[in-house]
């Protein structure tokens, strides 16, 4: 069964600009690469402005563009919580006091994840009635949307009432981003069965069957993921972050197998294909459950993943997710 196309978001008009406050420090390449993803998103017109955070000697050549400055580092080896109670004028939590405070509409680092999701929650509170805010990642599907799954690694352990709300969450994020009337949801586990996986698993299934407003299609597999048979896909997310990383890494060795096999003539044809594998494409997952618009990067993006994350910040700000996710969530299920 095919999907819907895109429908028209709503939210900001089209030609209002919105801000985006930008780790400057957050990632390998930084603060190089990031600048320059930066400059790009500025330069494709898309109505972005930006909000650059972090060192003043880092920000060298970015000086036409507005910055705040940040004298401190939250590196990718620190503790989440800790790092942001004790930098508390690191650029990760003062671009996320910057979304707070109202000098930009949403953030965006490819930084520390924990200490990301630890920014976004304490800088700007959760939405009233999440039980914990969760990673939505989107995974490209060739030849309509994205599958979004949930939680790719916000929470490495999870109640079952935890994963009923990514469930709601999730569909959404699908609804509002993509256009979907109905999003299929499904249950990340080890068989289609119902009495198949663990009593986490078991019970959340049992907690989904009676879920109002969600069309719940039962468990599905790791096979799943990338198939046009549903839409969202509901995790714990330590499992949900081994799966994405598992797809990044196959999907990165299929092309890198497939390259000196295909010859010039061909490679055209099949490069958009491989093109639409390519998570930099999708830029970054979205932190859904916070009060703010909060998109996270891989570690290791490039300028054009840190370009594309900044423009998919945007489009979520304009497209009203969160009021979306308001809406969506329902009171917490009791424990």
């Amino acid at each position: 069964m095919g999907r819907d196309a895109h429908g028209d978001p709503s939210g900001p008009p089209e030609g209002e600009r919105v801000v985006v406050a930008v780790d400057v420090m957050g990632g390998d390449h930084a603060p190089a690469e990031v600048l320059a993803g930066a400059r790009r998103a500025v330069e494709a017109g898309a109505g972005v402005e930006l909000l650059l955070v972090g060192r003043p000697e880092a920000l060298a050549g970015a000086e036409d563009l507005p910055s705040l400055a940040a004298a401190e580092v939250i590196e990718m080896g620190d503790d989440p919580g800790a790092s942001v109670r004790r930098k508390k004028d690191s650029s990760l939590v003062r671009a996320a006091e910057a979304v707070r405070d109202g000098r930009a509409a949403a953030m965006f680092s490819a930084g520390n994840t924990g200490a990301a999701m630890a920014s976004a929650l304490l800088r700007m509170g959760r939405i009233r009635g999440v039980s914990r805010p969760a990673v939505a990642t989107p995974l490209p599907v060739p030849g309509t949307t994205p599958t979004v799954l949930l939680d790719a690694g916000a929470n490495a352990e999870c109640a079952a009432a935890w994963l009923v709300q990514f469930a709601q969450m999730g569909s959404a994020y699908a609804r509002t981003r993509y256009g979907l009337a109905q999003p299929r949801v499904g249950l990340l586990s080890i068989g289609e069965e119902a009495s198949k996986g663990t009593p986490l698993v078991k019970e959340a299934h049992l907690l989904l069957q009676e879920l109002p407003g969600i069309d719940f299609v039962g468990n599905v597999e790791g096979r799943d993921l990338l198939s046009d048979d549903l839409d969202v896909v509901v995790t714990d997310g330590f499992t949900g972050n081994v799966a994405l990383k598992s797809l990044e890494g196959a999907l990165r060795c299929l092309r890198e197998a497939l390259r000196p096999l295909v010859s010039a003539e061909v490679w055209p044809a099949i490069a958009p294909v491989l093109e639409g594998l390519d998570p930099e494409v999708y830029g970054g997952a979205m932190l859904l459950g916070v009060e703010g618009v909060c998109v996270i990067g891989h570690g290791s993006s490039s300028a054009t993943a840190v370009a594309n994350g900044i423009a998919v910040a945007a489009e979520l700000v304009r497209i009203d997710l969160v009021g979306a996710l308001r809406a969506a969530v329902a009171p917490p299920l009791p424990m």
